[in-house]
């Protein structure tokens, strides 16, 4: 099965079909399956104790033996995933299908999806300049349905006049509320103030002193918004948090946008690296192959 790009699922079907589509895809790909070892795993037998519920009996032993042993399992999650998802003005760029937001909600659903089937719990949180909603963590069906539906009204939701993002703010409360360690995954633009960025990286900081995983998604639309590849003709350009209008030709700033762009992603990254934080730049127009084998890879290393 090839691998599916944004343009490849984009208003073809339902949030959760496309979520397992995707997962079983990328499944379909790998030679080692990654559910192995991650479900509710059998632990050992014991002697049934009379007065029990039957319901665990394993009676393919009984019949090999004629004594009754009840199946044990270990039934407490392996890992707490937290999926913090930025639903700010610039995640809805570019018009008109907002390829920033879909592509981090299509692959949040994956990987809930994936979280599921490992029986991992798992909840989300949205924000742009505050936390908008914050679910609990659970690893129920339920609670997949009920995070499918919520991120579906997420793809629904027309693009707010003018919305900031404050990702600092953001992951310094789920840094508190997290609880136990846990893995944090931020999708994110990252476009935060000049000035912000002390804040926010005393905000990651603070995720790891608290001895939190964490895996930064850095969404882009790197043909124009790190290349800078427009015609040579002039635009309009609008910021998408501020509605603050410039007009402009793009060689005019070509050279020295790409090079400040290349500057801030080099230095987020540089200071992810010296915090043990992977730092993953995720185009929207590439495949969601990276993103799923990434988190993949990060859960065989925490256990």
């Amino acid at each position: 099965m090839k691998k599916l790009k944004l343009k490849d699922v984009m208003g073809s079907a339902s949030l959760d079909f496309l979520a397992k589509q995707l997962v079983e895809g990328f499944i379909t790909g790998l030679h080692k399956s990654p559910y192995h070892g991650f479900s509710v795993e059998f632990a050992e037998h014991r002697l049934y104790n009379s007065g029990e519920s039957t319901r665990h009996i394993d009676w393919k032993v009984y019949a090999k033996t004629n004594r009754l042993y009840s199946k044990r399992y270990e039934e407490e999650t392996n890992l707490k995933c937290h999926l913090v998802l930025d639903v700010s003005g610039s995640m809805y760029y570019p018009h008109p299908n907002f390829e920033k937001l879909h592509f981090s909600v299509y692959t949040a659903a994956a990987l809930t999806y994936l979280l599921h089937k490992q029986r991992d719990a798992f909840g989300i949180t949205l924000f742009s300049d505050a936390i908008h909603y914050q679910s609990q963590i659970k690893s129920s069906s339920t609670h997949l349905n009920n995070t499918i539906i919520k991120l579906q009204e997420v793809l629904n939701t027309q693009p707010p006049k003018s919305s900031n993002s404050n990702v600092a703010k953001t992951l310094h409360e789920v840094a508190e509320k997290a609880g136990n360690r846990s893995l944090v995954i931020l999708f994110s633009d990252m476009f935060e103030d000049v000035e912000a960025t002390d804040e926010l990286f005393k905000a990651l900081q603070h995720l790891k002193h608290n001895k939190h995983e964490v895996i930064i998604f850095h969404i882009k639309d790197a043909k124009t918004e790190e290349s800078f590849q427009f015609e040579n003709k002039p635009y309009l350009f609008i910021d998408m948090e501020t509605d603050e209008k410039l007009k402009l030709s793009p060689d005019q700033i070509k050279t020295d946008f790409s090079k400040k762009a290349k500057h801030y992603s080099d230095a987020l990254k540089l200071k992810c690296g010296q915090m043990k934080i992977d730092f993953i730049e995720a185009d929207v127009n590439d495949t969601f192959h990276n993103i799923l084998n990434t988190y993949l890879i990060k859960r065989s290393k925490l256990f």
